[in-house]
Formats: structure tokens, C-alpha cells, sequence
């Protein structure tokens, strides 16, 4: 049951990587300073004042360009592989005490994975909302999107299993509604 939980956790920081690549990293650092979280092997640099505050450095820098319309499609541009990569990471990172090849081939493809679908979803929503706003609304996705990050990262240091449910509902939704918008 632990390995399972470790591993819906690490999915859960995945997928919070898809809205903001710096949150989930500073979450799981104050979470691993704290003594809340446990960090696989490896992963001990986390748990470290340095890491904690180049984490809270680049999650502030992260969300204040995102609030610029035109600033945030060029951070599309590199947030979209380095998401992928921090949902690796992640992923990886929650996943506790397992055999290296499993937990970087889960890593890769479960947190991976899901961090890319979930940033791919947000740059549809956020180019939707400027080409329906003319970007006005974007400061206003990227705060949902921040918000959201910042959620599905507690919750899943906190509930990792609410937490996984949670995030495959909503992207089912968003792919749902993204799919059923295109067809129309």
C-alpha cells in the first residue's frame, strides 16, 4: 500500500507541474524540510535551505511572467518540455525506497506523462483565452493555473489518493471539453 500511495503522490506532483513547473518542487521542499514528506533516495538535496530558497526564487519569478499576455506564450515555449522533465523529477522523487529502473521508468512515463498532458492543456486554455479575449483574461488563467498548481501539490503531499482522483477527473473533463469544442 505504501508503494502505491508513493507513487499516486508522485503522480500527483506530476501533474502540478503541467500548470506551473517551479510549485510543486518548492512544496515538496517545505514539505521534506518540515518532516512531512519523506524524499527518495537521491532526492535529499530537496529537503535543504539552498534548494528551498532557489525554489521559492524561481516559483516567484515563474508566476509573475506568466501574468504578462505576451510573456507567457514564449514560457510556453520552454515551460512545455520543463515540465515534462519536473514531472519527472517528481514523480521520481515520491517515489520511495523501489528499484531504480522502475521508479525512473514510472517517473518517465506516469509523471512525465501526465505533466505534459496537463501543461498541453493549459496552453490550449490559455490561447484559447486570448484569441476569445485578446489576452485580457490571460492574468486571470494564470492565476487559476497557479492556484491550481499550488492545490494539487498539498493535496498530494496531503491526500495523494483524493489527489489522484481529482487530477484524472479534471483532465478528463478538460480533454473532454477540449475535444467537443474542436468537433463544433
Amino acid at each position: 500500500m505504501e508503494i502505491l500511495l508513493s507513487i499516486l503522490l508522485g503522480i500527483g506532483l506530476a501533474a502540478a507541474c503541467g500548470f506551473r513547473v517551479f510549485v510543486p518542487p518548492l512544496v515538496v521542499s517545505i514539505a521534506a524540510l518540515s518532516g512531512h514528506l519523506t524524499l527518495a533516495r537521491g532526492f535529499s538535496w530537496m529537503a535543504t535551505w539552498p534548494a528551498l530558497v532557489a525554489f521559492g526564487l524561481a516559483t516567484l519569478l515563474e508566476v509573475a511572467a506568466y501574468h504578462v499576455p505576451w510573456l507567457d506564450h514564449l514560457l510556453d515555449i520552454l515551460a512545455t518540455p520543463a515540465a515534462v522533465v519536473a514531472g519527472t523529477v517528481m514523480a521520481a522523487s515520491a517515489m520511495g525506497e523501489m528499484d531504480p529502473f522502475l521508479r525512473w521508468t514510472l517517473a518517465l512515463i506516469a509523471g512525465g506523462g501526465i505533466a505534459g498532458l496537463v501543461q498541453a492543456v493549459t496552453v490550449k486554455g490559455r490561447l484559447l483565452s486570448a484569441v476569445t479575449t485578446l489576452g485580457t483574461a490571460n492574468p486571470l488563467v494564470a492565476t487559476a493555473e497557479t492556484a491550481a498548481s499550488v492545490a494539487v501539490s498539498l493535496l498530494s503531499v496531503l491526500f495523494p489518493i483524493l489527489a489522484a482522483v481529482l487530477v484524472a477527473g479534471a483532465l478528463s473533463l478538460a480533454v473532454w471539453l477540449l475535444l467537443r469544442r474542436r468537433a463544433a
